[in-house]
């Protein structure tokens, strides 16, 4: 199993929403469970379905991240300031399309790429991982596909927390 990396900030916003999960969400679920099996005949009752449904997608959830904290590796960012690392946003010139696209290099579990934010484990976070300003990174995807990218620019930015966590 993979140890999913994660940075001392992404530890915090996991452990928060946890809590959240349990103080919060589980009694509002457990209690709409108890309402709608109140209802009477459970056979056709749609309401306890999906508050039973809803009360499970939450507790797998509290499972997921207290499994992701068990098998965490706290990583840190060791770029210097002129190279690509955790929190860098980079503005990336695509040659075969010849576009300019800006991203920021993110752990796995805040990563969305329609959001601009792309991850560590990525195939293009990884490539770009340490390289410079005016460097041309070959990026390879599998076996079958790779293109190349010319670094731009480079701005390191604080993890201030705003990078919300994918839901899985």
């Amino acid at each position: 199993m993979s140890r999913e990396k994660l940075t001392q900030e992404d530890i915090r916003k996991i452990r928060e929403e946890i809590e959240y999960r349990k103080l919060v969400v589980r009694p509002k679920a457990i209690a709409a469970l108890q309402e709608a099996r109140a209802q009477g005949d459970l056979s056709e009752n749609f309401e306890y379905y999906a508050a039973k449904r809803d009360k499970g997608a939450n507790d797998s959830r509290i499972r997921y991240l207290e499994r992701m904290l068990k098998t965490a590796e706290v990583i840190t960012d060791d770029a210097a300031g002129d190279e690509i690392g955790l929190n860098t946003v980079a503005e990336i010139w695509f040659e075969e399309d010849d576009e300019v696209e800006t991203y920021k290099i993110v752990t796995s579990v805040r990563g969305n790429s329609l959001k601009g934010r792309i991850s560590i484990e990525s195939p293009l976070g990884k490539a770009l991982m340490g390289h410079k300003v005016g460097d041309r990174v070959h990026v390879v995807v599998s076996d079958a596909v790779s293109y190349d990218v010319v670094v731009r620019s480079i701005r390191k930015v604080e993890d201030d927390g705003s990078d919300e966590l994918r839901s899985y």
